[in-house]
């Protein structure tokens, strides 16, 4: 019976310690403040808190988020090959360019020119996403918006001016 006790204990015991050194492992529950944590985008749930939305408003808020995931996932599915297929041959393109025995410049502004031409295509769509949410808000939110951006902006280039100052 001892010995059943010991085995129950261990096998709960065990699993917990460790994804418990794991998480510390990997810096505890605030790995993303690293990268972009108060510094990142616009739309962080803290802020929009902020802007004392109406309960229309979250609705409004909330359906354009599921969709936008529902939306996503589903170009996620049905492209995967055919992206998948364009990743290989561009990483086979700049695999063959870095790898050649001479440097072809044309090749290279080519091939940035085609990478730039995607990142524009992605960051239009992000900016027309942002400009369907914040559509949902009234002059004086988006104001408030505007504002509660500004100090964040101005919270961020302080940490890296302090970040700056330490190294």
């Amino acid at each position: 019976m001892k010995m059943a006790k010991k085995l129950v204990i261990a096998a709960v015991v065990l699993p917990l310690t460790l994804g418990t050194a794991s998480a510390f492992a990997f810096g505890g529950k605030d790995h993303k403040k690293g990268s972009h944590g108060e510094c990142g985008g616009g739309f962080s749930p803290k802020m929009m808190r902020k802007l004392d939305l109406t309960d229309a408003q979250k609705e409004q808020l909330k359906e354009l988020r599921e969709a936008g995931k529902t939306e996503m996932k589903a170009n996620f599915k049905a492209n995967f090959e055919a992206r998948h297929a364009e990743m290989q041959a561009q990483h086979a393109k700049v695999q063959e360019l870095v790898l050649a025995d001479n440097f072809d410049q044309a090749a290279a502004n080519e091939l940035a020119k085609a990478m730039v031409d995607k990142q524009t295509e992605r960051k239009v769509k992000m900016l027309e996403k942002q400009h369907q949410m914040l559509s949902i808000l009234t002059p004086e939110q988006k104001a408030k918006f505007v504002e509660l951006q500004k100090e964040r902006a101005d919270k961020c280039a302080d940490k890296m001016q302090k970040r700056l100052a330490d190294k």
